[in-house]
């Protein structure tokens, strides 16, 4: 019997940098995605094609699943996780997709839900949603080797179309906010700058060591219990503690908390915004993270710190901000439907005037908010 399953990618209009520091979050889930057609085995073989990496992934679960960075890697990822808990005795054999090829829209967490979900199935295992989230979380952190947060798996499992998702990462309660019915119509554009992302090999990492040693510093300075550092969060320190000791901290730590605070309050009046039906100011609150996750997070990657400059400065984008932690990839806006094709003419002769070596890769799509992963 086959199988199909289809996990979405995921945008974060608001919350950016701040899920690892247990901040509040928001999202959508939207109609592209990662698709795995796949047959169970009974002898515990896996053996997989991509249609999007070449390679030929085949090995059983008698095998010592060791990273070889390929792409197969988080199909091993997926089987550790799980191996924690469950005897697994099946397999599985199939095709699978991304069906967007660019970088920044949490593909990798929707892969490895993606094989959590079919290896579950393949071995009758019964799978909350919370519980496929923290072993998504577990592999990427622990076998792929990248200190992820909750909200891109959180948002491939909890949203719901036509509606935004609100969560709080400290404690996972979340909460779907329809569109009002007096917003304005909009869609999704996601543009390709047409350099790939890889999290591992860039400074995702190091931003999140900077985050934790500023907690760290703070609750010292403050006389606080800081106890171990890998316990340490930026929401574990009041802001009033932020601004009486914030000048004791290196410069870089100093930015990584201010935007961790500036990104708290934009969420919340984001959140205000959007149950208003107040399309416009929400954006504004877009294009204020993205300059922050620019200025004060020192992320966003040359080119992708163009397309903000060009976002900014386009009549019909609502707001907009590079897509996911900005160390290439790409980047999303909010746009009024009814100018889409002047926007897009617009974004790419500005973007391929700055850029004309990346014309060939430069990509734009329009996409709508989905429903997350069907277990």
């Amino acid at each position: 019997m086959k199988h199909t399953i289809f996990t979405p990618y995921r945008v974060c209009p608001l919350g950016a940098h701040v899920d690892h520091q247990l901040g509040q979050v928001t999202g959508f889930a939207i109609d592209r995605g990662v698709n795995l057609e796949f047959d169970i085995t009974e002898d515990g073989t896996f053996d997989l094609i991509s249609k999007n990496y070449p390679g030929h992934i085949m090995f059983t679960l008698e095998d010592e699943l060791e990273r070889e960075m390929l792409w197969g890697d988080f199909l091993k990822a997926a089987i550790v996780a799980l191996s924690r808990k469950y005897e697994l005795r099946r397999g599985i054999k199939g095709v699978i997709e991304g069906t967007l090829p660019v970088g920044g829209l949490s593909s990798s967490a929707a892969v490895i839900l993606t094989y959590l979900n079919a290896v579950c199935i393949a071995n009758d295992i019964q799978i909350t949603r919370p519980e496929i989230i923290s072993n998504a979380i577990w592999a990427e952190r622990n076998y792929i080797g990248v200190n992820v947060g909750k909200l891109d798996q959180s948002c491939e499992v909890y949203c719901r179309k036509n509606g935004l998702l609100f969560l709080d990462t400290l404690d996972d309660s979340n909460e779907i906010i329809p569109v009002s019915s007096n917003m304005k119509p909009f869609e999704i554009m996601i543009v390709f700058g047409g350099k790939e992302r890889q999290l591992a090999g860039s400074a995702y990492n190091t931003r999140v060591d900077e985050c934790k040693a500023a907690a760290y510093a703070l609750q010292a300075y403050a006389g606080m219990d800081y106890g171990n550092y890998k316990d340490t969060y930026l929401r574990n320190v009041p802001i009033g503690v932020y601004l009486q000791y914030k000048d004791r901290l290196p410069e870089n730590w100093r930015k990584r908390a201010e935007h961790f605070y500036g990104e708290r309050q934009r969420v919340k009046d984001g959140i205000k915004a959007w149950k208003k039906g107040d399309i416009e100011e929400f954006g504004q609150l877009m294009f204020q993270s993205g300059r922050s996750s620019i200025e004060l997070y020192e992320t966003g990657s040359d080119n992708l710190r163009d397309l903000q400059d060009i976002f900014e400065n386009t009549d019909g984008i609502y707001g907009g901000r590079f897509s996911g932690a900005g160390f290439n990839g790409s980047s999303i806006a909010l746009i009024n439907p009814d100018k889409k094709e002047e926007i897009a003419d617009k974004v790419r002769k500005e973007y391929i005037k700055r850029h004309p070596n990346l014309e060939k890769d430069f990509a734009i799509y329009f996409v709508n908010t989905a429903d997350g992963i069907k277990l």
